[in-house]
């Protein structure tokens, strides 16, 4: 699915919009893609001579990720996912510019306006990180 598609989905846009696109969704869950440009803002300082994805940049695709899938359980009420809690983050493999990572979020629990997801992120088929995390719906002014 499209960029266009992204961004009717959540609020993010660059150079904060860290998905390229929905690669399949179902009720339960979505995996999306993400390919990082060497041309990322982050890289800048995260490390000039030995350029890597910071991991609370891995943590936002898996975040992200969850908001779309969200998107469309909460569609006609007030408000956006916002995270509330990681639990567990775990990071594997260093991602690099150039490395494409696959996102896979899926929704373990929802408890009124309260989720429960777990995210895993892979690169070249090797875990790149996975962690648990919750949002609930906040209101927008």
């Amino acid at each position: 699915m499209s960029r266009s598609e992204l961004e009717a989905a959540i609020p993010h846009r660059g150079p904060m919009l860290l998905l390229d696109e929905i690669v399949r969704r179902d009720e339960q869950s979505i995996v999306c893609r993400k390919t990082f440009r060497s041309d990322e803002f982050f890289f800048q300082g995260h490390y000039p001579d030995f350029p890597l994805v910071p991991g609370v940049i891995l943590c936002e695709c898996g975040l992200q990720a969850g908001a779309v899938l969200l998107s469309h359980l909460t569609a006609g009420q007030a408000g956006v996912p916002v995270a509330t809690r990681l639990n567990d983050v775990k990071f594997k493999q260093m991602v690099r510019p150039g490395d494409t990572v696959l996102v896979e979020v899926a929704l373990k629990e929802r408890l009124a306006d309260a989720f429960f997801l777990t995210a895993k992120l892979t690169s070249a088929g090797k875990l790149a990180a996975r962690l648990e995390f919750a949002c609930a719906l906040a209101q927008v002014p």
